[in-house]
């Protein structure tokens, strides 16, 4: 009674500001009409109301890594930060020691070269990328191609900016590949951009030599630029991958990656996106006018983590593979079922046909169990009968997390 309640009081002072504000001349810009608040964003307060109440709810929604940054990474930042001369504004390009440590990057793992000069743009957070690159490359009125399901930012930006979205079918029957045929069919006469991410979040399926050759091929012959999203390739996935590897996959292709996902860095905002020399200096174009740049100690300490060893990665993924194990026992206990093969820091399972639909599963394990699952249904309508469970959370919690699941499972049956 007293959670509906605040939620009542809370909804009504909303209905009487907006009644207030509806009375005078002020608006929102049409765009936002578009779009609604972020999933997580709106639901992430409800859960933190609930913790307020002491309800002590475990969260297996968000993927924002909980391990730290290797302790070279933070001494770099310490000792960089106590330089006096480090705290100005820096270039928008990004210091060199940043630009060459992601080229040495690429070379090392993914056997790609790259011109740190030239082809290679730091970005603060690739989920900032998507909204430079847009702005560069598509006017109001073009249309870009977004998988279903994919990243919620790909249609939200795309939409606030005036693009046309024309979502492309994955399906489990196909892998969680693009639905090729369907593609072949469309009049992408209008297209500029096409977004994929792989591997895929959310549903895991792992990047492969012939999806991205294929990608690159399909992208020369129509004319459009493919944006590969590509910050999952080192959390339980023994060979990276980039697209730009492909042979003339620089001339039609973009590629972001991050730090948040793969050195557990997501509270950083460092990301980089990679390409040919003049789609890089068009993202610069719109780049330099939004931004000025990121905190010297911050990328200078970024450069150390990319020195990162195998080792290293491997000591992140052996707590990954036990987190999967118990992810899986909560899929399990849940009657959902999922794909052994996926890669990446969530488990992606479709929920069982005795199921209504996934969001009054998810929302009875949120009230009853007190546990955030993800719904599906928020990465497009090919997603609306599964959930998706975060790797990003202490074993002893997804523990716990699995014994109050199994609780209210065994109340139900």
């Amino acid at each position: 009674m007293e959670n509906q309640h605040c939620d009542k009081a809370t909804s009504d002072k909303l209905q009487a500001t907006s009644d207030e504000l509806q009375a005078t001349s002020y608006r929102p810009a049409d765009r936002l009409a578009s779009v609604s608040e972020y999933y997580f964003s709106r639901k992430l307060k409800e859960v933190a109301q609930m913790n307020a109440q002491g309800m002590d709810v475990i969260s297996l929604g968000i993927g924002s890594p909980d391990m730290p940054p290797s302790a070279k990474t933070i001494e770099t930042l310490c000792q960089a930060a106590q330089n006096p001369d480090g705290h100005g504004y820096m270039p928008y390009v990004g210091i060199p020691e940043l630009r060459k440590a992601f080229a040495d990057w690429y070379k090392r793992w993914y056997g790609v070269d790259l011109d740190p000069q030239t082809e290679i743009q730091p970005l603060i957070g690739s989920k900032e990328g998507i909204l430079h690159v847009t702005l560069a490359f598509v006017n109001p009125g073009e249309q870009v191609l977004v998988p279903n399901p994919g990243y919620p930012t790909y249609t939200s930006l795309s939409k606030i900016l005036g693009a046309e979205v024309v979502n492309y079918n994955l399906k489990e029957e196909d892998g969680w590949m693009p639905d090729w045929e369907q593609l072949e069919a469309l009049d992408t006469s209008r297209v500029k951009l096409m977004w994929t991410n792989y591997p895929n979040m959310p549903t895991g399926a792992p990047a492969t030599p012939e999806l991205y050759e294929r990608l690159v091929d399909f992208a020369r012959r129509k004319g459009i630029i493919i944006v590969n999203d590509n910050p999952y390739s080192f959390i339980l996935n023994d060979h990276p991958l980039s697209i730009l590897a492909v042979p003339g996959a620089k001339e039609c292709c973009i590629e972001f990656n991050s730090m948040s996902k793969s050195h557990n860095m997501p509270g950083w905002r460092i990301g980089m996106l990679a390409s040919n020399p003049q789609f890089v200096q068009w993202v610069l174009k719109v780049k330099s006018n939004i931004d000025s740049g990121m905190f010297r100690a911050m990328q200078l300490a970024a450069a150390t983590a990319l020195e990162a060893d195998a080792d290293w990665y491997e000591g992140n993924n052996r707590n990954y593979r036990n987190r999967r194990r118990l992810a899986g026992e909560i899929m399990h206990t849940l009657g959902c079922t999922y794909d052994e093969r996926q890669v990446g820091m969530f488990l992606w399972g479709r929920i069982p046909d005795s199921c209504k639909d996934v969001e009054e599963l998810t929302e009875r394990v949120l009230h009853e169990a007190r546990v955030f699952i993800t719904p599906g249904f928020i990465f497009g309508s090919n997603g609306a009968r599964y959930i998706r469970i975060s790797l990003c959370c202490k074993d002893a919690k997804l523990e716990e997390a699995l014994e109050r699941i199994r609780n209210i499972s065994e109340v139900r049956s």
